[in-house]
């Protein structure tokens, strides 16, 4: 029998030596910062530093750390069942989030299918998008088309509609889907849509309407594609041109759903409905890993007809665990003052961040609900850039030329302040 060493110390060394964390060479890894706690905002690090959370934990913890709602939620589901198959069972959990997401989001989408994860969510619209073009008999239309500077996950499908410079299309070239791509739209937020950033789209859609499957995209905010807010326009016009080319309509709100833009989910700044909608991240408060993909009737009558069964089960769909903690996390963003809450973070990240403007090493600042952005000119160090912040009592993560923050929801004044202060800093000696 192999008995495991007691530890009073996180060993690092072995973390260093055989856990590989994401993004990073095992030759030469990034340093760790061991943690041995979280609660509220602040991640509490094994020295007994406590850093204020400006990423929630890759913007899933909306509501915090340590939530005692959420801890009795896992706790009491625990006691009845931990995980059941679903293939052939079914649970109140999994019924009951479904009811709330059908509930919340628009009327049209009244089927759910519950995964494990982000790019899983992906993986399952994409083939919902091509199985009911199979099941229409119409084979070639295969190809899905998104935007230049997305990021939809990292698994081979949502991999291949990611930006394909930035989302590793040469490292796994010859063996990854081709895809269409789009330019981005260059209309901001709350700008009006020109024609200019529809022609690339309504061309393509044009000329390849019939290989097209579907069209993917992030409503509003394109994510770690690099950070980019569009507008609302934009969208309006986007959905006309699937409705008019017969092209189904996937939103990835996988980073922008549960409020984070300021409303429940990035598509009501358009007021449109998707065909096929995923969901993840924020979905269990950042608990659980889980994930859901909704679709209209249009989408599931076409898959099922003839008899037709969709071809996707993960062992872990509909774990109970996961689905019982989704229920009381969207139940407490719905009881808590949260779209105030999202209001004064915008506030108060637009007010602060704009003296990063003043530091020759900046290109921009974005702001939009929680999420404030800072894009540099240079590419930033990540190793140097978190050894600052921690020392400042803060845990960012850069990625490439963009500093960004997007707090739990239940930041105050003070905290928010001193993440900013940090970025203000930051971008003043990188100069």
């Amino acid at each position: 029998m192999i008995r495991l060493k007691s530890l009073t110390m996180i060993d690092t060394n072995f973390d260093k030596n055989h856990i590989w964390h994401p993004y990073t060479s095992m030759q030469n890894p990034l340093p760790v910062y061991p943690v041995a706690k979280a609660d509220g905002i602040y991640i509490e690090l094994e020295d007994g530093r406590r850093l204020i959370d400006g990423m929630a934990s890759w913007w899933c913890m909306i509501h915090g750390y340590n939530r005692p709602e959420l801890n009795q939620a896992l706790s009491t589901q625990l006691g009845k069942m931990a995980h059941v198959m679903f293939g052939g069972l079914t649970h109140e959990p999994a019924i009951e989030l479904a009811k709330l997401l059908v509930q919340i989001t628009p009327p049209s989408l009244q089927k759910v299918f519950i995964s494990d994860s982000g790019s899983v969510a992906v993986e399952v619209a994409i083939k919902m998008a091509k199985q009911y073009w199979i099941n229409q008999g119409q084979q070639t239309r295969n190809k899905i088309l998104s935007l230049r500077g997305a990021y939809h996950g990292d698994t081979f499908a949502a991999m291949s509609v990611c930006d394909p410079v930035t989302g590793m299309h040469q490292l796994f070239e010859g063996s990854m889907p081709l895809n269409y791509f789009a330019e981005r739209p260059v209309c901001r937020f709350g700008e009006p849509c020109r024609e200019e950033d529809l022609s690339n789209i309504r061309s393509l859609l044009k000329t390849h309407k019939h290989e097209i499957a579907a069209l993917i995209l992030e409503p509003i905010v394109q994510g770690a594609g690099g950070m980019w807010f569009y507008s609302a326009e934009y969208l309006i016009k986007v959905r006309a041109l699937c409705d008019e080319y017969d092209i189904l309509l996937i939103a990835d709100e996988i980073a922008t759903g549960f409020g984070r833009t300021g409303l429940m989910f990035a598509c009501e700044h358009a007021n449109i409905a998707a065909d096929i909608l995923c969901l993840g991240k924020a979905l269990t408060g950042g608990y659980m890993s889980l994930a859901a993909t909704l679709c209209n009737e249009k989408v599931s009558d076409g898959i099922s007809k003839d008899s037709g069964v969709f071809m996707h089960g993960p062992t872990f769909m509909g774990n109970p665990l996961a689905c019982a903690t989704a229920i009381a996390s969207i139940n407490l963003l719905l009881n808590s003052p949260w779209q105030d809450r999202v209001a004064n973070i915008e506030q108060q990240l637009s007010k602060e961040l704009k003296a990063c403007i003043e530091s020759k090493a900046v290109n921009e600042v974005r702001t939009l609900g929680a999420i404030g952005v800072v894009e540099m000119k240079e590419a930033i160090d990540l190793k140097l850039a978190q050894e600052f912040f921690v020392s400042k009592g803060i845990w960012i993560r850069p990625f490439g030329k963009l500093l960004y923050t997007m707090p739990p929801y239940i930041i105050n004044k003070k905290e928010l302040n001193q993440l900013t202060q940090a970025i203000v800093e930051f971008t003043k000696l990188e100069a």
